[in-house]
Order: C-alpha cells, then sequence, then structure tokens
C-alpha cells in the first residue's frame, strides 16, 4: 500500500483504539491526522464524525477513520457530509467490501465491539482495497445524485 494521508477521529470510548490505529499508520509510513479526542472525558461524537468528513471533504485527507463505542454514532455524523463515504465495520471483508464495491472513504468503529488486532485488520483491508469501479461506479454515481437532489 502507498502512502495516504490519514484522518482519524474519536469520541471518548475510542480514543485508546485511535491512538493504537495512529501509531500503526504512522510506522507504516502514513501522514497520520489526528482529529482528536484524546482522552476518556465525555465528548460528542457527532462533532468529531463531523471534523473527519471534512477533512475528506477539503482534500486534506485521502481516507478516514472514525472510532466511537459502537462505531454507529460516528459513521452517521460522518455521512452528513456528502463528500464522504463512511462505512461501519467490524471484520476485514466488510472493509474490503466497502471500498470495492461502494468506493468508501472512511470507516467507522466500534472500540467496545471488536478489538485491536481486528481493528488493525480492518484498517489494513481498507487501505489496500482498490474500488472496482464497473458497475459499481454506476452505484456510487447514483448516491451522489441522490444528494444532489435532496438539495
Amino acid at each position: 500500500m502507498s502512502a495516504m494521508r490519514i484522518a482519524l477521529a474519536a469520541d471518548h470510548a475510542g480514543y485508546v483504539l485511535k491512538d493504537e490505529l495512529v501509531a500503526m499508520l504512522g510506522e507504516a509510513g502514513h501522514e497520520v491526522i489526528d482529529l482528536g479526542t484524546n482522552g476518556p472525558e465525555s465528548v460528542d461524537y457527532p462533532q468529531f464524525g463531523a471534523r473527519l468528513a471534512e477533512a475528506i471533504a477539503s482534500g486534506r485527507a485521502d481516507r478516514g477513520i472514525a472510532v466511537c463505542g459502537s462505531g454507529i454514532g460516528i459513521s452517521i455524523a460522518a455521512n452528513r457530509n456528502p463528500a464522504c463515504r463512511c462505512a461501519r465495520v467490524d471484520d476485514p471483508l466488510s472493509a474490503q467490501l466497502a471500498r470495492e464495491h461502494n468506493d468508501a472513504n472512511a470507516i467507522a468503529l466500534g472500540a467496545r465491539l471488536i478489538g485491536s488486532d481486528m481493528a488493525r485488520a480492518c484498517v489494513a483491508a481498507f487501505l489496500d482495497t482498490d474500488f472496482a469501479g464497473g458497475r459499481h461506479q454506476r452505484r456510487v454515481d447514483q448516491l451522489t445524485k441522490l444528494l444532489q437532489e435532496s438539495d
């Protein structure tokens, strides 16, 4: 996998796992953008999901990784930004398919649901997989069109 700019964001339930992934990605030679949070004090996940999506939308990050307790709330928050296609994943196959079929540019992980080793495997699959294009491109285009029609 070639070096990428990867943004990571987490709430208080996900910051420990986020910090582990920050270290892993840095060691692998990626440019890491740590958007917080960085401690156990209670914070609101929507703010961190929005930060992650904005980093992708602005071009500051090529990909994003969001972490909260379940991965659900922060993925919903990130997906409020039309530039973000964040898939909540809990195994390497779902991470691979999110990239291959849906051109996901972000994944969300549930720190209370998967362990560190599984999270690392998900991230590796996400970063190592290319978008397949072809018939999948047509479907991703339809997602974009749905967003444009709702404006």
